[in-house]
């Protein structure tokens, strides 16, 4: 499932496209996808002009002039494209409707942004832009880690008393949005520490310095495109390409790319999903 730096290509990938644009008309093809589209909702989106795009934990919020946000989920296999942009930022040419092509946007200003999702674990809904926060979605999501909410006082205070491994802990959104399994392993290799290691029995100094290496590896990993695993691509189509830095994830048995270290990556499995760590390098 794309992770926060994956959504955040989105986002940017789709700024040129949609934002200050109109949607003349928004095509959808099918009732639902992970839960029933919206009532009306083609109806409600053709004719509005888009007034910005953000991003809430892994969701692209899409601000409208109606006084509502259509908020969109990639799942694990959606996919956003845009073409026919006429600044040339994409491709010139529509390609061929495709199969699971199950929302299309078209701007006014030439382009098309496609929603195609063969999985349909994706999903979309509309809310007043006023009552996004209170909205189920994200009415108990932690921090973004990104934002000044997220800082080291808050995180100790946050997993002090939290007996569980701290992998866990940091996958949990409600103390901190829009880290996913992959960013987490990388994120806990810079760190030193375990997987394993039970979140309250972390000194408040290696709590708190996993701070700035949270927001080192996402940044870094924004910069990049995301990573590209299977279904992922960015708005223009290109791959990420934040796999090729992997120091753990997806690593195991592979030597540690700590030249001291003569220890290999492991791949141990918490709350169903595999951790890839270094024993040596972190406890």
């Amino acid at each position: 499932m794309p992770e926060l730096p994956e959504v955040e290509t989105v986002r940017q990938g789709l700024l040129g496209a949609m934002e200050g644009a109109v949607i003349t008309r928004a095509d959808v093809n099918r009732p639902d996808l992970r839960w029933p589209f919206p009532e009306n909702m083609a109806a409600r989106l053709s004719g509005q002009r888009v007034l910005a795009l953000s991003r809430r934990s892994k969701y692209i919020l899409v601000s409208l002039a109606s006084g509502e946000t259509l908020i969109i989920h990639l799942g694990m296999s959606g996919r956003i494209t845009v073409s026919g942009d006429p600044l040339g930022q994409f491709h010139h040419k529509h390609p061929t409707p495709e199969k699971h092509d199950h929302v299309v946007f078209h701007m006014n200003n030439g382009a098309r942004v496609t929603f195609n999702d063969p999985r349909r674990f994706g999903a979309m809904d509309l809310a007043m832009t006023d009552h996004i926060e209170n909205h189920w979605l994200f009415a108990k999501i932690g921090p973004e880690p990104l934002g000044n909410g997220f800082n080291a006082p808050y995180l100790v205070e946050r997993l002090k008393n939290r007996a569980s491994p701290i992998k866990t802990a940091l996958l949990d959104q409600k103390i901190v949005a829009g880290l996913g399994n992959i960013y987490v392993c990388e994120i806990l290799f810079r760190a030193g520490i375990s997987p394993k290691r039970k979140a309250n029995s972390l000194s408040a100094k290696r709590v708190g310095a996993l701070v700035p290496i949270i927001r080192d590896v996402l940044s870094e990993a924004i910069a990049a495109g995301g990573s590209s695993l299977k279904d992922y691509r960015q708005a223009d189509g290109e791959l990420g390409y934040f796999q090729h830095r992997f120091k753990v994830y997806d690593q195991e048995g592979k030597p540690c790319v700590n030249e001291e270290c003569n220890r290999g990556i492991s791949r141990i499995v918490q709350s169903g999903r595999s951790s890839f760590y270094c024993a040596g390098c972190q406890r």
